[in-house]
């Protein structure tokens, strides 16, 4: 062992050095910053040999495959859009006059959340047109920006994609012109979108759950993906389509088909994990094979907010992007509250001042209605003497003392539905008003108060936890009210003749709303807290026009003419049913 260790430590030949193998790269020289390499060149491919790879893999379209990139910026009043020659298609979208919530340029589309594609068959194979490099030309027409992008694939074939862009509005025209493709490209041609939907709201769940995908067929019905669900939510439309947007809760990007699209797909999915993106939503819409060989493809691209004026404007049904709710709420937001509010934006630049001026006008055209159920209630305090002393007489009997209240109430020409008809018309309103004020994009970042935006909740006070179903904040409005809803209940259970259970059900719904309006928007709580403390001055109005001598009289008077009056069908029916519902629970009973 020592004679091999001072061998080999000082007398061994030195080992021959070992030549490093270079590793042969190739590079197809198409874009230069498009090719990125850690290992060394050793071979870079002829222009020749470049060019026939590009032949093999794009045919015709092969001529367009090496350029140079060069961006294009259309700005009109409502749009910044930024174009690119590679692709000669929208790359960037900018909403002007509006800010991210936290204060970001709101850019609808970029580089990184969105992809559009064009894709065609040539050579058995699907080449998107948005991978080749444009020629471009700039020119006016009118007030009208125009930007052209042409590919030539030969003397008597090319493709151009025309952009025209206002001096004012949210909708850029994109017109696709083509000649001599006929024997160049297949049937099937298809345009893709795909867009991340970047954070533009404080609230991210209530951005999610008011995000989707949305089509308009020709069949005038439009529907939309599932906006609450988390997991892939995906539909095929086969039947001509007019339009598809992506929506959000108060802007959307989205494209309108002069001729219908044959067919659509559409789908939506969601990352929790991810806080800068909403949701991912994709489509998919099949272009009419001669609509394009004939160079007669023409579409709109909106990019803005979801204001239903504007909206309106741009295409049958697209103001369907604001949801104003179901269809008959819908007409009520359409035909009556939304009129309210844009004639009082005339007036008032202050929302929550707007908001209070409707609360009075709603609360004067429903005066009506609200006197007709205090009326009914004063009628039934006068009675309440009478209807406790039934009670009295007939405590074990719930069927003979409701039958002598029904008595009772025919012989005074009461009904006892009419308090509460009047209350439930006045229902349809407040349920629009849900769905009113959350979506109006004029709320979005107007303060009020101690909100700095009426689009989404007040937040006063951030929990150190998070309570089930009510979140980790605290609006003020929610709890006003809440508390105002309280206060009106305990009021009027006062005055009423409201007993039993009842009397402590009626405080379950305000404390349930607590919960469910926490993270709703402050201009709907606040409106439902001064329509609360609005009621309170018609209860007080009421009640100096209301007098209960006068009622009992003219109740007296009825029960004179009613002496001997028969009982009602409606009665007899009612009386029919109260009869057979008790004999049922006799029927139970005695099975037990």
């Amino acid at each position: 062992m020592v004679f091999i260790t001072v061998y080999f430590t000082f007398f061994a030949p030195e080992p021959p050095e070992e030549i490093a193998e270079t590793p042969t790269t190739t590079v197809i020289a198409d874009d230069k910053d498009s090719v990125e390499t850690s290992q060394p060149v050793a071979q870079v491919l002829s222009d020749s040999a470049v060019t026939k790879l590009n032949e093999s893999k794009y045919g015709m379209f092969s001529v367009a495959t090496q350029g140079d990139e060069k961006r294009i910026i259309l700005t009109n009043k409502d749009l910044k859009l930024t174009f690119n020659s590679k692709g000669g298609r929208v790359e960037q979208a900018e909403v002007l006059g509006y800010k991210t919530y936290d204060g970001q340029p709101l850019i609808l589309v970029s580089p990184t959340n969105a992809d559009m594609s064009l894709v065609v068959q040539h050579m058995s194979k699907e080449i998107d047109i948005h991978d080749f490099y444009y020629r471009v030309s700039q020119s006016t027409k009118a007030d009208t920006a125009l930007l052209s992008f042409q590919l030539d694939l030969n003397e008597s074939a090319w493709i151009r994609l025309t952009y025209s862009l206002p001096p004012t509005g949210f909708a850029v025209g994109m017109n696709v012109e083509t000649k001599g493709l006929n024997d160049l490209v297949g049937e099937k041609i298809v345009f893709n979108w795909t867009q991340k939907y970047n954070r533009l709201e404080m609230d991210i769940n209530d951005a999610r759950s008011r995000s989707t995908v949305r089509y308009y067929a020709v069949s005038e019905e439009t529907d939309y993906l599932s906006q609450s669900s988390t997991e892939l939510e995906e539909e095929r439309v086969e039947e001509p389509v007019k339009w598809l947007s992506f929506k959000q809760k108060f802007f959307t990007s989205a494209i309108i088909a002069n001729d219908p699209f044959k067919s659509a797909y559409i789908a939506s999915r969601v990352d929790p994990n991810d806080t800068l993106t909403i949701k991912q939503g994709t489509m998919q819409a099949v272009i009419p094979y001669e609509q394009f060989v004939a160079g007669k493809s023409s579409y709109l691209l909106y990019f803005g907010p979801n204001d239903f004026d504007i909206m309106k404007k741009v295409t049958p049904e697209f103001e369907e992007n604001v949801n104003l709710g179901w269809s008959f709420f819908a007409a009520i937001n359409k035909h009556f509250i939304r009129h309210i509010f844009t004639f009082l934006e005339r007036f008032f630049s202050n929302y929550g001042v707007i908001i209070l001026i409707m609360v009075i006008i709603v609360r004067i055209i429903l005066s009506p209605l609200t006197y007709k159920s205090h009326l009914s209630m004063a009628k039934m305090r006068v009675l309440k003497p009478e209807l406790d002393a039934i009670k009295e007489k007939y405590p074990d009997d719930m069927q003979k003392a409701q039958t002598e209240q029904m008595n009772l109430y025919r012989q005074v020409g009461i009904n006892p539905l009419s308090g509460c008809i009047p209350m439930l018309l006045q229902m349809p309103i407040l349920f629009a008003l849900f769905y009113f004020f959350p979506n109006a994009i004029e709320l979005r970042q107007q303060a009020f108060l101690w909100a700095p935006d009426l689009s989404t909740y007040d937040n006063v006070l951030n929990l150190p936890f998070t309570i089930p179903f009510y979140g980790s904040h605290v609006s003020m409005f929610t709890l006003l009210m809440t508390a105002s809803t309280i206060l009106y209940t305990w009021s009027n259970s006062q005055i009423t003749t409201v007993t039993g259970p009842m009397k402590t059900l009626q405080y379950i719904m305000p404390i349930m709303f607590l919960f469910f309006l926490n993270s709703f928007s402050a201009g709907l709580t606040f409106y439902y807290f001064v329509s609360n403390m609005s009621t309170f001055g018609q209860t007080f109005l009421f009640k100096r026009f209301i007098d209960e001598d006068k009622i009992k009289a003219i109740l007296e008077e009825n029960r004179k003419k009613n002496a001997n009056k028969g009982k009602s069908k409606f009665q007899m029916k009612l009386e029919e049913a109260m009869k057979a519902n008790q004999e049922a629970q006799k029927k139970r009973k005695k099975g037990k």
